[in-house]
């Protein structure tokens, strides 16, 4: 197993920069994921790390080697494209052996490999289809094995999951999850969808406009936040803007308390909770929780197992409170009912920017 290290590392397509110094650190063995909106420079970072771009500046390390710009195919990695890119005149078995075959491992000792790749991600029995008789999911899982047969230093994925139904995604991911860990291979994941990054990675890195603004694990970047940017895309965030008083942040008339450490008394701040921490709770109600906001209930979204409840706050500020459908918190409340939003502060984040 080898890790990855990016240095400095800069990309520019004419005046636009696409990646402004980036450094970045894949642990070897472990599953990180590059989380980005659209133009944010995360798969040009994948494909600097793969080799089919070489950047302008800084260095890329694969274990102990310096191959910033050694070609594509000098590199030991293996690649699942988005579109899976399997040849449609091949079968499964020899889809999965074209690796094997042009690094010189033919016949047998390909077939061989190539099964035992097959077997790990379940798809025994399925050598003599061709890839049109496959569902998505299985031609999902061709590309994989046909990326891990070759033994490669490092897995690049691309989006891979993206071409598949919610719950086949869904199934993917748990499927993706296991054969990592039991290959262990230092993994690198682009996606743009949160809940696939929570869900599979070691890591996260955000990325916006060519620069990584946060990374770390995913339940710290999502519990602890540190910009604003961080806190909506990874997730959804209420936010609030007030004045840092001695005794915490005034917000809309009321006094916010925050266990997180804030600036100066009289600078301004902005704060995000996350919509599941609060709690709505009847007008004037006393409760245990160290915040508490009036609000006007606007609109109830009953999505099965969860609620979403949209308020306007005081100041006019849209806020957001997602509720379980057990006792359902906000049960009883209706459409322009005047509640109280509860909620601690330890969960009152303030923002970096």
């Amino acid at each position: 197993m080898s890790g990855v290290e990016v240095t400095a590392v800069s990309k520019r397509y004419g005046a636009a920069t696409v990646l402004d110094r980036i450094t970045a650190s894949f642990e070897a063995g472990r599953f990180t994921s590059l989380l980005g909106p659209s133009g944010s420079g995360k798969t040009t970072l994948l494909r600097i790390v793969a080799g089919f771009v070489i950047p302008d500046e800084g260095e890329l390390r694969i274990g102990a080697a310096e191959v910033t710009r050694v070609p594509v195919w000098k590199r030991r990695i293996g690649m699942v494209f988005q579109s899976y890119a399997l040849f449609p005149h091949m079968t499964v078995l020899e889809n999965v052996m074209f690796g094997l075959n042009r690094r010189g491992v033919r016949g047998p000792s390909a077939a061989k490999e190539a099964r035992e790749a097959l077997e790990m991600v379940r798809l025994t029995g399925f050598e003599a289809r061709s890839p049109k008789q496959l569902s998505g999911g299985q031609q999902q899982r061709v590309a994989l094995a046909r990326a891990i047969v070759t033994k490669p230093e490092v897995l690049l994925l691309d989006e891979p999951l993206s071409a598949l139904d919610r719950r086949l995604r869904q199934e993917m991911q748990v499927e993706l999850k296991r054969i990592q860990r039991e290959s262990g291979l230092t993994t690198i994941f682009v996606t743009h969808d949160q809940e696939e990054a929570l869900t599979l990675s070691d890591r996260i890195a955000i990325l916006d406009r060519g620069r990584i603004v946060q990374d770390g694990v995913p339940g710290e970047i999502y519990e602890r936040p540190r910009t604003r940017f961080a806190a909506g895309f990874l997730g959804d965030a209420n936010f609030l803007e007030g004045t840092v008083t001695a005794s915490g942040v005034e917000v809309a008339g009321a006094l916010v308390r925050v266990a997180g450490k804030l600036p100066a008394a009289g600078s301004k701040v902005t704060l995000a909770v996350r919509p599941e921490k609060m709690t709505i709770l009847a007008p004037n109600t006393a409760s245990s929780f160290e915040n508490a906001l009036p609000a006007t209930l606007r609109e109830v979204i009953y999505a099965g197992a969860v609620s979403t409840y949209l308020l306007t706050g005081a100041d006019g500020r849209e806020l957001k409170v997602f509720a379980q459908n057990r006792a359902q918190d906000g049960a009883g409340f209706q459409p322009g009912a005047s509640v109280t939003l509860g909620w601690s502060a330890a969960h009152t984040i303030p923002m970096e920017d």
